[in-house]
């Protein structure tokens, strides 16, 4: 532009020396206008660059983070999601018992509800159950050394697909595989991405090893060329699921277009310089300023947007300064408003609405960094009665509902409260004790939660246990607090449910003792702990030994000899009977076929076992592996094995008669629907409970029961047997009512694998000679 300028200045023709002075000065003021507009376009350009480069930078950062957060909060869900599928009873034995079917309906069930690409499970062996679509063999490694090595979440690339994937143990409670949930990284997930930016970035997710050395440098911009368009690229590494191939995420936007905005400026400015030198070097002042104080505003407001500071720039010209403050303006108010719904999405509950454990963690927090109060603050947990039943009997959509109707009744029942879902069915409450004590705050909540409803055209009555911690008396720190409110609410279900308990410190200590015993049980069986005890039953009529039972001891290495009512309950509580109780029939058939005669053994088995899909398999094997018939083995059950679903029960005896196998009933009389569960199923045994014996020689009524059970089996068929007979009178009575066989410390008390060969010795003796 200064040549242009001089060139037609010497063009003009030649005057007196006042016009040459005139055509210099001019000259001179036109060419210092020019060098003066040149360096004020240049530097207007660099510094409009520079803070374009910034902009697209920090949303670029933002964008980084944003990806970060919602890669973050969904693999949370998807773990939330994996470790509820994996504590979930049904599933756990269906993935212990291998049972394909059963997991890949799981899978498709919830991965239908929780629209995701692919649900599958990885099992001890590295099989993959539920995969929708190929899988090749390297693939199946790949995942199968990831879960092994620990790994929990991450970018998973399996079958042509790069995955975001979590996965979750399955416990029973030792680790039998893992549930994997993953979603695809793809362009549509990018697109999404994309939308949430104020600018138009174009992500992209490639390896990492075809990132420069500049691009692997972390929070690094690095501008190039393709094209002929100038691209600002920045790109972070995202964590790999195991994988010895890392990702990366790869942001580009166009700086040309970014700068394409700016161009009338410039244009403007040159044309202001030929008002002339005065005009000019003023405008040209005035103009310098009218642009450097948006752009320092909008650069001022840039810095504060990365210090957490959303105040929108002040507006004060409508030209294309004003339009880019206005656009930068509504660009911070979206990113105010996206961070504002991640916020709450991280603080709160999806289903609910309430807040969320971490938010409640943080309340908790607050509380216990205030001076004590006068009044009692109490952290109350809630859990649902019975609340799986909904869900497995009306369906996902109505417990979900029926977690809303409960989330409602809690948040506007009386009371300043603090209201949050920790998952599933459990709901905490964070209170201070008002003019009502907790106890009655306590009875206020269970008789809200009980209320009928109507949840999708369902009738329910739901119910609820509370457990209550004191903020102080029963911890001063958030996660103690926690857990004793938690073990509060357990103790409060293991009385009887719809009732409240506070924290005691002994329930803290009996929860230790218990967990230790579990560890302890768990490897109970692998260190040949648990052994064998059996006591004979003695037939009245024969006056010989017609069978033993076998009946599980627990020899502890620091404690001894364990209770059977201690350690039993716990494996049952816990899954671990459905190992134990294998070990206890293939043991039992195993010792049985070594005895010098072929009598039966009784073998008792859980409701918890018996429901397990697979028993009559594991049933013919114990008796295969040890040569033993089928109609030497008996199997125990109890009046609790029909409270959950008769018909199954039932089906599942016929089949175990169907091979061979003899079913007795055992502790008959204890329950309310004996008799209806002799007609239904022919029975081999009934074996009367040792409370009657106990009274047998005192109470009439007992001797009268005794005499019709007897005669009611006599007359269906079925032999009866007495438990706990201590006495020769009782066993004389018993054989007076025409009882079977009897079973007691008076025959014998139970006796060690090794010894049960001697004892039947000495009974052939002991007939021979009174023969």
């Amino acid at each position: 532009m200064m040549r242009r300028i001089s060139a037609a200045l010497q063009r003009w023709p030649a005057v007196d020396p006042l016009r040459s002075v005139s055509r210099k000065l001019t000259l001179f003021y036109a060419s210092l206008f020019a060098v003066s507009a040149t360096l004020m376009v240049g530097v207007a350009h660099v510094s409009i660059e520079r803070y374009a480069e910034h902009i697209v930078g920090s949303e670029m950062e933002m964008g980084a983070r944003v990806f970060d957060r919602i890669t973050a909060m969904r693999y949370a869900q998807l773990g939330n999601a994996g470790q509820v599928l994996a504590s979930d009873f049904g599933f756990r034995s269906a993935v212990a018992t291998r049972d394909a079917p059963t997991i890949a309906s799981s899978l498709d069930s919830l991965r239908r509800r929780r629209d995701l690409a692919q649900a599958f499970v990885v099992d001890l062996d590295g099989a993959v159950i539920g995969f929708d679509g190929a899988l090749s063999a390297a693939d199946r490694a790949t995942v199968a050394r990831a879960v092994r090595n620990g790994a929990t979440q991450g970018l998973l690339p399996i079958g042509g697909q790069v995955y975001g994937a979590t996965a979750s143990p399955i416990r029973a409670p030792m680790t039998i595989g893992w549930v994997v949930f993953a979603n695809p990284i793809d362009r549509a997930e990018l697109a999404q991405l994309s939308s949430l930016s104020a600018i138009a970035l174009q992500p992209r997710v490639v390896p990492a090893a075809r990132l420069s050395a500049d691009l692997r440098r972390p929070g690094a911009h690095v501008e190039c060329v393709r094209d002929g368009e100038r691209l600002l690229v920045q790109a972070a590494v995202i964590p790999s699921f195991g994988s010895s191939i890392p990702h990366a995420l790869v942001l580009e936007y166009s700086l040309t277009d970014a700068l394409a905005a700016y161009r009338p400026i410039f244009w403007l400015l040159l044309a202001a310089g030929l008002l002339g030198f005065i005009v000019a070097i003023f405008g040209s002042w005035r103009l310098a300023q009218r642009i450097t104080r948006p752009i320092r505003s909008l650069d001022a407001a840039a810095r504060a947007i990365s210090a957490g500071d959303y105040t929108p720039v002040a507006i004060t010209t409508r030209d294309e300064l004003g339009t880019l403050a206005a656009s930068f303006n509504r660009m911070v108010e979206d990113i105010d408003s996206r961070e504002k719904r991640i916020t709450h999405m991280a603080f709160h509950d999806s289903l609910t609405g309430l807040a969320n454990r971490v938010l409640l963690k943080e309340q908790l927090g607050i509380l216990l960094a205030r001076p004590a109060s006068d009044r009692r603050q109490a952290l109350l947990f809630l859990d649902l009665d019975n609340f799986k039943s909904v869900n497995d009997t009306l369906g996902h959509p109505t417990g979900d509902a029926l977690l809303c109707e409960i989330a409602a009744r809690l948040s506007t029942a009386p009371g300043d409260k603090f209201v949050a879902r920790l998952g599933g069915d459990e709901f905490a409450i964070l209170l201070t004790e008002d003019a009502r004590t907790l106890d009655r705050v306590a009875n206020d909540l269970i008789a809200a939660v009980a209320e009928p409803c109507i949840v999708n055209g369902h009738r329910i009555v739901p119910g609820t246990s509370v457990g209550i911690a004191l903020v102080g008396q029963d911890g001063t720190e958030v996660t103690t607090l926690l857990k004793n409110a938690d073990l509060a609410l357990y103790k409060a279900k293991s009385q009887g449910k719809g009732r409240h308990c506070y924290f005691e410190p002994a329930m803290d200590a009996a929860a230790r003792a218990r967990r230790q015993m579990e560890l302890d049980l768990h490897d109970a069986v692998a260190r040949g702990e648990l052994f064998l005890m059996f006591q004979p039953l003695f037939n009245l009529a024969e006056a010989r030994v017609s069978a033993f039972e076998a009946l599980l001891r627990w020899n502890h290495p620091t404690r001894g000899l364990v209770s059977p009512l201690d350690f039993i309950p716990l494996a049952e509580e816990t899954g671990l009977i459905v190992p134990i109780g294998e070990w206890v029939l293939r043991e039992a058939c195993r010792q049985a076929a070594a005895w010098p005669q072929p009598l039966r053994v009784a073998v008792n088995v859980s409701a918890v076992q018996f429901h397990v899909p697979g028993l009559n398999a594991i049933v013919l094997r114990a008796l295969a592996d040890a040569g033993l018939p089928a109609e030497r083995l008996e199997i125990e059950i109890t009046e609790s094995f029909f409270i959950d679903n008769v018909e199954d029960t039932l089906a599942a005896l016929h089949s175990l008669r169907a091979i061979g196998v003899r079913v007795a009933l055992d502790d008959f009389g204890t329950g309310y629907s004996s008799l209806s569960y002799l007609r239904r199923f022919p029975f081999d045994k009934i074996k009367i409970d040792r409370s009657f014996i106990l009274d047998l020689m005192t109470d009439k009524d007992a001797s009268a029961i005794i005499r019709s059970i007897t005669s009611l089996a006599d007359a269906l068929g079925m032999e009866t047997t007495a438990e706990g007979v201590e006495t020769e009178d009782q066993m004389e009575a018993l054989r007076a009512q025409g009882c079977s066989q009897i079973q007691g410390f008076y025959f014998s008390r139970p006796l060690p694998s090794s010894e049960v060969s001697g004892f039947l010795e000495g009974m052939m003796e002991e007939q021979r000679a009174a023969a």
